[in-house]
């Protein structure tokens, strides 16, 4: 018999309610260059990157900052950020400007070294989103094609989790791989012991180095999707208290209908800055937001870049996440066409 004081189970929110409820993040792009050299990294031109991340001077940072002052979370990222040895000073800045969420996207591995990783801690950064693509040091350093990285990133892991008593959150980011996608199950284990909060699955964006060496790398949506089927059922039956947190993350919503919800991910929605220079990606002078001896800084969301590297179909119209969904990448389309995609009938009303 149920108490009439009982409260009901919550229902959580759906990946669709998720999406529109989630908030912006700022990126700053850091790190000029990087110290891995990954197979399906997306920022192929390097030389580019140099240009764009090293006018992000402190001048830069202090306007950012100060033009978002008391967000959501500031994101230190693009390149390895850890390279950059300006970086505690803006975690710091980042911090006075009260932010609530202070992370940075990295390979993990200077973090493995505990006096640094304590100035980061100290200077306030209290999210970590760590990449890591294999559970062994073959299966890694094949993807990042930089021997002694694996070793390095654990290290930094476990210096993580060493320090998560203290209010940090530790989640990683595994780029799916036509050689990794075997593991998928061995990976979340693995990383799930070292103290992982969140395992997130990134399925590759089709640009960069991702589409040079497609044929090599990128495995088909609908094969991702029951790989993770497979590997979530199977993890599900341990009845880890939460559920299973793994999550796929930049797969079309159509192709894994076969998932449980909360194991469907999605791309978090980011505005970061860069030079004028840059050109087509220009929203407009309106979005100014600061200046450094390069010129003008201009703030681009994500979905300037990507809109249109990506397309839909008429089809798509009348898909259930037709208002969520961002589209199919071309280069993808270029390869595999668009048989793997089937419009999901909208929930019925009432």
């Amino acid at each position: 018999m149920t108490s009439l004081n009982a409260r009901p189970t919550p229902i959580e929110p759906g990946v669709e309610e998720r999406i529109a409820a989630r908030q912006e993040r700022v990126h700053i792009l850091t790190g000029p260059t990087c110290n891995n050299n990954c197979t399906f990294c997306m920022e192929e031109d390097r030389d580019g990157r140099i240009v764009t991340n090293s006018a992000t001077t402190d001048a830069v940072v202090q306007k950012i900052l100060a033009d978002n002052r008391g967000c959501e979370e500031v994101c230190f990222t693009s390149g390895e950020p850890t390279v950059n040895p300006r970086l505690a000073q803006w975690v710091k800045w980042a911090k006075e400007a009260q932010v609530r969420r202070i992370s940075m996207m990295t390979n993990g591995r200077t973090l493995s070294y505990e006096k640094y990783a304590r100035i980061l801690m100290g200077a306030g950064m209290n999210r970590f989103y760590v990449s890591i693509h294999g559970h062994t040091a073959k299966l890694h350093e094949s993807l990042t094609r930089t021997p002694g990285s694996y070793e390095q990133t654990v290290g930094g892991l476990e210096m993580v989790t060493k320090y998560k008593r203290y209010g940090l959150e530790l989640h990683t980011s595994t780029v799916v791989t036509r050689q990794n996608l075997p593991y998928l199950g061995e990976i979340y284990r693995f990383l799930r012991s070292k103290g992982v909060d969140q395992v997130v699955f990134n399925v590759m964006q089709a640009n960069g180095r991702a589409n040079t060496h497609f044929d090599v790398l990128f495995p088909r949506y609908t094969d991702i999707a029951a790989a993770a089927k497979a590997f979530i059922d199977e993890e599900s039956k341990s009845g880890q208290p939460g559920g299973v947190q793994a999550f796929f993350v930049d797969i079309p919503l159509c192709t894994t209908t076969a998932l449980p919800d909360l194991n469907r991910g999605y791309v978090e929605s980011y505005v970061h800055y860069e030079p004028l220079a840059s050109g087509a990606r220009l929203i407009g002078q309106d979005e100014v937001a600061a200046r450094s001896e390069g010129g003008e800084i201009v703030g681009i969301k994500r979905s300037d870049l990507d809109d249109a590297q990506r397309t839909k179909r008429a089809e798509c119209a009348t898909c259930r996440y037709t208002a969520t969904c961002e589209g199919v990448w071309k280069n993808y389309l270029k390869r595999y066409g668009w048989d793997e995609f089937v419009p999901v009938s909208p929930l019925p009303r009432g």
